[in-house]
């Protein structure tokens, strides 16, 4: 059985709530959030290439292809040739749509262009995972084992990451499962959704894996300080590793309106798909869910608050990525793309403020999730498309 891992980097994500800095030809993957030369998306190409470092899997090693015979498509449909076990870059798969797909290159020279799949028009990340996951298989076989990653996810403590990933392939290379990622909350978090931990199956890894109870949505602030309490519930971190076949098995179970498609007629079909997430098309329905609770230091980078979280110190008032002139200002973000601009302000507390090219945006930290609906006010306004 194969018991490698193949990383998928799911990057097709618009991340409407970090505008203006992310826009329809810089998304949020492609931004650096945490002060470092790196993007979103290169930071975790960077994180899972580092753990296949050429090695062989027994340790959590990725995969790395060589291709003998066959052309390489452009767009990934059929693939001919035999193929060995991969390691490093070749391993690696990224899932994007075509509107961005030539910066994703531009991004991560080092992927090999067939393990670049281009969505013609973005359905979620259901019939992401299930095209993926059918090409995979097609090159590999069934019992390849997938892992899939967002590409706007911040983790602190990379060898931590590794032994969880290294834990949740064992455990999907040698059960019927779909494991999921759990992070162990450190707050009452109503931006998250939540996963109940049922029966316990055994550890891998020296980690405890157990079954599923159930998802459940964000809850409001009374039910995130219950579930906590229970200590049985961890945030969905919208990882999950399974084999090939086993996640195509289920997605004829449970969504055969994506994958019957898919696989009578190939990507073209793309645009026809139902548009859902993988967890609502599957993991609520699935008796094959199981839980690793793990804590490596997470953030899934959601707004501009998650900047907060990532650089503040006690010694500082504010979080500041941009020159700042400020007087009795506090508990702010203030980001300018542009290093000669200065943000001055005066009696401000809890705010966010971002100036990037020709907009400014001043909004209290307790609505950044409304920045969304600014967004549908500029699509309506042909003034402002320019601004999107």
């Amino acid at each position: 059985m194969n018991t490698l891992l193949f990383p998928v980097i799911l990057a097709g994500g618009k991340g409407e709530r970090f505008w203006p800095l992310s826009r329809k030809d810089r998304p949020k993957q492609f931004l650096s959030l945490d002060g470092s030369s790196r993007s979103l998306l290169q930071a975790t190409a960077d994180r899972l290439i580092e753990l296949g470092g050429g090695e062989s899997s027994a340790a959590g090693g990725f995969p790395t292809p060589v291709a003998h015979g066959g052309n390489p498509q452009d767009r990934a449909g059929s693939f001919a040739g035999n193929w060995q076990t991969p390691r490093g870059w070749d391993s690696l798969w990224v899932i994007t749509s075509s509107q961005i797909a030539e910066g994703v290159r531009q991004q991560l020279p080092d992927l090999p262009v067939e393990n670049l799949l281009i969505e013609s028009e973005g359905r979620d990340t259901a019939a992401a995972v299930a095209w993926t996951s059918l090409e995979i298989k097609q090159r590999y076989g069934e019992d390849a084992v997938i892992g899939f990653f967002p590409a706007d996810h911040w983790i602190a403590d990379q060898k931590a990451f590794a032994h969880t990933l290294s834990a949740a392939t064992q455990l999907a290379a040698s059960t019927a499962a779909i494991v999921t990622l759990g992070i162990k909350p450190t707050f009452p978090s109503t931006g998250y959704g939540y996963i109940e931990q049922g029966e316990k199956i055994g550890s891998f890894n020296e980690l405890p894996a157990y079954h599923v109870n159930r998802f459940t949505e964000k809850p409001n602030r009374e039910t995130a300080e219950t579930f906590l309490s229970t200590g049985r519930f961890s945030w969905n971190s919208g990882m999950f590793v399974f084999r090939a076949g086993v996640v195509l098995k289920e997605l004829h179970t449970h969504a055969p309106e994506i994958i019957e498609p898919l696989e009578q007629h190939g990507p073209d079909i793309y645009p026809q798909l139902p548009k859902k997430s993988i967890d609502y098309a599957l993991m609520e329905k699935t008796t094959l869910a199981y839980v690793l609770p793990v804590d490596f230091g997470w953030d899934d980078l959601g707004d501009w608050n998650a900047i907060e979280r990532l650089l503040k110190t006690e010694e500082t008032p504010n979080v500041e990525l941009a020159t700042h002139i400020g007087l009795d200002t506090q508990g702010a973000i203030i980001y300018a793309s542009n290093p000669e601009d200065v943000v001055v302000t005066i009696g401000l507390e809890d705010v966010v403020i971002v100036r990037d090219r020709n907009v400014t945006l001043v909004v209290k930290k307790e609505r950044t999730q409304e920045i969304k609906q600014i967004l549908k006010i500029l699509q309506s306004d042909s003034r402002f498309t320019d601004l999107l």
